[in-house]
């Protein structure tokens, strides 16, 4: 994937969001705060019969942090609970090293995060969103 196109699609989801706001009817939730450059975000997913039906995000962040918690929305919803974990720690070794998993594969729109390794002090912005679900799948609402 090409820097300029990694750039753009990076761009498109920190300006506008996908799934942004409160989750109404949430059953999981969470908060990741990183102390790093103060991105604070939390995670509210909609988990019914082992399935993720729903997921948004809130909070305040960097454009790699909003992008990636975006683009997390969008993989993690439909997605089964233990699929959404193995997917979160294949995004964070996907950030950290740059090695795609197999998993990986299904999900080409988080090609777009590939190269953050490039740039250690982003890694923890990008993965922010996928620990915080990771934390939130733990923590049922309630």
């Amino acid at each position: 994937m090409s820097m300029e196109l990694y750039q753009e699609v990076l761009l498109q989801h920190s300006r506008r969001p996908r799934n942004f706001g409160p989750l109404e009817g949430a059953t999981h939730r969470a908060e990741g705060f990183n102390a790093l450059c103060g991105d604070e975000i939390a995670v509210e997913l909609a988990v019914a019969e082992g399935t993720v039906r729903q997921a948004k995000f809130t909070g305040s962040a960097c454009a790699i942090c909003t992008a990636s918690a975006s683009i997390l929305t969008m993989e993690l919803t439909g997605c089964g609970v233990e699929a959404a974990r193995v997917l979160a720690e294949d995004f964070r070794k996907l950030a950290v090293s740059g090695e795609a998993t197999a998993t990986l594969g299904g999900h080409p729109r988080l090609a777009v995060m590939g190269s953050v390794h490039e740039f250690p002090q982003r890694v923890k912005c990008a993965t922010l969103p996928w620990e915080t679900a990771l934390a939130a799948l733990e923590m049922p609402v309630g």
